[in-house]
């Protein structure tokens, strides 16, 4: 994919194309991988499905720009690398930013799809990253940094079925969408998995390794910030977090042995060291 947007971007000019390409490079590419494995299961054509699945990774990878930003989390590393606004300047960093967050629904309004679809992938898009979705999310976290008290495991659900678990859903069932097909089993495979991803996310928190993970950990217990881990204790969390993969894996039984590469992408999210 890095190099199917080296193709896309390269006609974006000065330093705003160069920190766009800049912040799409690297990363696990989850949600581009399940976007074309949900395409694969439905039989959807290679042009759509990549465009689809390069659209979910640009919408992430402008999530990632502006939630580095002073403004927000005031990070200075992402991906074993400065942070976009830190290589730059932050202006440079939220018209990136900007630009990729259009890029995304570009790509979707020209995949090549009966016209329904198409609308159908853009206007699911837009929820799922505007303001009753990813970025609802990012603000409940934000207020939650300043809470008088710290958010309870119910809140810290929803906001992270908000803020990462509304991509999951929509990456997950873009194949569907793009087929005409059912995407209640993906639906159910994507709730399951965003959460076990964000548990992930909190564990590595605590016990990863900053090089290995490629950006600052403890931040979250340094901010005296609610977790599942801070809530709920390491190793509950861990049981948590590989009950969730089981469900996941189950929401796949429809598709039999066609889905095993989105059940081997389950078990990498509780296993990875990034």
């Amino acid at each position: 994919m890095s190099a199917h947007f080296t193709q896309l971007l390269a006609g974006y000019e000065g330093k705003t194309g160069d920190a766009m390409l800049y912040a799409v490079g690297g990363g696990k590419r989850l949600r581009g991988f399940m976007v074309l494995e949900g395409a694969r299961l439905h039989g959807v054509a290679d042009g759509p499905a990549l465009n689809a699945a390069a659209a979910i990774e640009a919408m992430h990878a402008y999530s990632l720009v502006h939630d580095d930003l002073p403004a927000m989390d005031d990070d200075d590393l992402r991906r074993g690398l400065p942070t976009t606004h830190v290589k730059w300047d932050e202006a440079t960093a939220i018209l990136a930013g900007d630009a990729l967050q259009t890029l995304a629904f570009e790509l979707l309004a020209n995949c090549d799809l009966p016209a329904d679809r198409r609308v159908a992938l853009v206007a699911d898009m837009a929820r799922a990253a505007g303001g009753q979705g990813m970025v609802l999310g990012q603000a409940l976290d934000i207020a939650a940094e300043t809470a008088a008290t710290p958010l309870t495991l119910e809140q810290i659900k929803r906001l992270q079925a908000l803020k990462t678990g509304a991509l999951f859903h929509w990456s997950a069932t873009a194949g569907a969408v793009m087929a005409g097909a059912d995407p209640e089993p993906l639906a159910r495979y994507a709730a399951a998995l965003g959460l076990a991803f964000q548990i992930a996310d909190d564990i590595l928190d605590v016990e990863g390794d900053e090089a290995l993970a490629g950006k600052r950990l403890n931040k979250d217990s340094a901010a005296g910030k609610a977790t599942f881990v801070s809530l709920m204790g390491l190793e509950a969390a861990r049981t948590e977090a590989q009950t969730l993969i089981e469900a996941a894996c189950d929401a796949l039984t429809i598709y039999g042995e066609d889905a095993e590469n989105l059940r081997q992408a389950a078990r990498f999210v509780i296993s990875r060291q990034s």
